[in-house]
């Protein structure tokens, strides 16, 4: 049995987010620099020097990579064999969020009720926690803050089953085409396709956490992000919605198993903007 005291957790959860909202992972920028290569639009082109020149920007300075500094996502892998002491987990969650927010001087985005007094807990709290048990004794944390723009542009579709891979690539064509110009291409899409109501979303959204350019372990879902990839790209949307080569970098698919009359398929679209960092105690 291992005892790990929630102020590490705390503390881990600070560092992470602070890093998240300033520093973009080593692949989304190894493949926005590849997009500015392959893109054949000037518009395109120049967007994407923009967006490069920010990340720099941002790095350097140690100051957040968007005005929308999210919803702050957590996803643990806590192992069996781990036991926590000190202060009560999801509150020490919260503070470290609380505290990088402080620290970082990030824009609190999130309201406590959402329809009527729409006021702020001006802390970037309570956050989204996704709690997974794993053997042994890893712990393991990915801090996934999430804008807005590419939430308001997602969706969920219940296909019938005999629709087969020609319904599932018309609907996230559809998706990208409807709402993709509104959540800041370059765009990183994920599938989650199977489970149900509840579970397709969380498939679609931790299929965001993988690399860009990793491709599912399945040779047929691998070929399944091919070939979204080259429709998607191929709607011309483009960079800022400008028009061009590249509306997204990559297209990620997680499947789950689902019900014999089903064939459920969402898809949660992330901005070029995508911020995650990962650590472990």
């Amino acid at each position: 049995m291992r005892t790990i005291h929630t102020d590490r957790v705390r503390d881990l959860v600070k560092l992470l987010l602070l890093r998240a909202v300033t520093e973009l992972p080593s692949d989304v920028r190894s493949a926005l620099q590849n997009a500015l290569v392959i893109e054949k639009s000037a518009a395109g082109r120049k967007v994407l020097e923009e967006i490069l020149e920010n990340e720099r920007a941002a790095r350097a300075e140690r100051i957040p990579l968007c005005q929308d500094c999210g919803l702050a996502v957590l996803f643990l892998e806590v192992g069996e064999a781990i036991r926590f002491e000190g202060p009560d987990l999801t509150e020490s969650l919260n503070e470290g969020v609380r505290q990088a927010s402080a620290e970082g001087f990030l824009r609190t985005m999130v309201v406590f009720d959402p329809l009527y007094r729409r006021e702020n807990t001006g802390d970037n709290t309570p956050v989204i926690v996704h709690l997974e048990r794993v053997p042994g004794e890893t712990f393991r944390l990915c801090v996934f803050p999430k804008g807005m723009g590419g939430e308001a542009a997602s969706t969920f579709t219940a296909l019938p089953p005999l629709g087969g891979e020609e319904a599932v690539v018309a609907a996230v064509r559809q998706a990208v085409d409807l709402y993709g110009a509104n959540a800041c291409p370059p765009l990183i899409v994920g599938v989650g396709i199977g489970g149900n109501f509840e579970t397709a979303p969380l498939l679609a959204k931790k299929s965001l956490l993988r690399p860009v350019g990793t491709r599912n372990a399945d040779p047929r879902y691998a070929r399944l992000e091919r070939r979204l990839l080259e429709e998607v790209n191929g709607l011309g949307i483009g960079p800022a919605g400008y028009g061009g080569t590249v509306t997204a970098l990559d297209v990620h698919v997680e499947v789950g198993p689902t019900h014999a009359a089903g064939l459920p398929v969402a898809v949660n679209l992330c901005c070029h903007a995508c911020r995650r960092a990962e650590g472990t105690l």
